[in-house]
C-alpha cells in the first residue's frame, strides 16, 4: 500500500475538474472530504448537476503520519435526496459521469 501526503491526492481529485466539468456538463464541482471510523477516510467529489448534489468519494486508510492510501479500487456516490440508495462498486469516474 503506497501512502501519499493528504495534500497531495487532494492535489491529484482537483487537477480533473475542469475536464469533469467539460466534457460531462458539470454544473459545479468540489473537494468531497469525510473522516471515518478509526483509520478509514473518504475523499473524492461533491458535483452539483442539473439541481442535484452527488458526493462521490473512494475509501481511503490514514496512517499514523497523516497520509492516505487509497483502501480500494471503487468510488461510492451518494445522493443528497436521503431516500436514495448509495450506489457502489463503480470501477471508474467516467461511468458515473455518465450515468448521472
Amino acid at each position: 500500500m503506497d501512502f501519499l501526503p493528504r495534500e497531495q491526492v487532494i492535489n491529484g481529485l482537483q487537477q480533473s475538474f475542469q475536464s469533469y466539468m467539460d466534457k460531462y456538463n458539470v454544473d459545479d464541482i468540489g473537494i468531497f472530504e469525510e473522516h471515518g471510523e478509526g483509520d478509514r477516510y473518504y475523499l473524492g467529489y461533491t458535483v452539483n448537476k442539473n439541481g442535484k448534489t452527488y458526493h462521490i468519494h473512494s475509501p481511503y486508510i490514514k496512517n499514523d503520519q497523516g497520509e492516505l492510501a487509497k483502501e480500494m479500487d471503487e468510488w461510492i456516490v451518494e445522493h443528497d435526496n436521503p431516500n436514495a440508495d448509495d450506489h457502489r462498486r463503480y470501477s471508474s469516474l467516467d461511468s458515473i459521469f455518465r450515468e448521472i
